[in-house]
């Protein structure tokens, strides 16, 4: 063996004890909840609404492996762009741990979706989703994705990532990041200062200098008008 392949043989055993380790010991996701992202004080809830609010925060719902997959599962469906962060970075799996506790119907489905996940993973990849390299995960995606492409084995997961990617796709785009990166700046008081003049010339017509100075003048938009008994505008 010449030194070119030596050094290809130490090198390629190198990342596959590096894969290994990886797959031995995954990072954890942050396991944040979602009372210490935001303040729950600041909108109208009853006594009893904000008792069930602490006790809910009060207890996890998932276990760190179930989180983690919820987590690495979010990142896939919304990762991080040039733009905007990720699923994770808007706390996306702490409010799917805060929903699935608020909405008791929806645990059995996410237990068992990642219960399936795993299964899944197994035989297909030998470890758990979690540990899987990227390519790995990405595959069993493609395959569960689509309803259309649904077998009676990957029906399970089907289902399960329908209901992933909706809950996703909801705590992230009701969040600050998410209305940032879809630009959403909600209902705000604009500024007008009339038709376009391009819009008047087309249509044959023009403002009258009085009424241009007391209606489209920005320095008196707070003034309420006022009419005499003829019906002329006099401020």
């Amino acid at each position: 063996m010449d030194r070119r392949e030596s050094i290809k043989t130490m090198l390629i055993g190198a990342l596959g004890t590096g894969a290994l380790l990886n797959r031995c010991a995954p990072s954890k996701a942050e396991r944040t909840k979602l009372q210490n992202v935001y303040d729950f004080s600041s909108y109208g809830r009853t006594a009893e609404e904000k008792q069930r609010d602490v006790d809910l925060f009060a207890e996890n719902f998932f276990t760190d492996h179930q989180f983690e997959t919820v987590a690495v599962l979010c990142d896939l469906i919304l990762p991080a762009t040039d733009t905007a962060g990720s699923a994770s970075d808007a706390h996306v799996p702490a409010f799917i741990d805060f929903m699935v506790k608020d909405a008791p119907s929806w645990q059995d489905d996410f237990q068992i979706g990642i219960t399936w996940l795993d299964a899944y993973s197994k035989q297909k990849f030998g470890y758990d989703f979690v540990l899987l390299t990227h390519a790995q995960q990405m595959e069993i995606i493609e395959e569960i994705a689509y309803p259309d492409k649904a077998t009676e084995v990957t029906q399970p997961g089907v289902d399960f990532y329908r209901e992933i990617r909706n809950i996703t796709l909801t705590g992230y785009y009701t969040t600050q990041m998410g209305w940032d990166d879809l630009g959403y700046v909600g209902n705000r008081p604009n500024v007008w200062d009339g038709v376009p003049e391009e819009v008047l010339k087309k249509h044959g017509l023009e403002y009258e200098p009085e009424w241009l100075a007391k209606c489209v003048d920005q320095s008196k938009r707070d003034v309420t008008a006022e009419w005499d008994e003829g019906g002329n505008l006099i401020s």
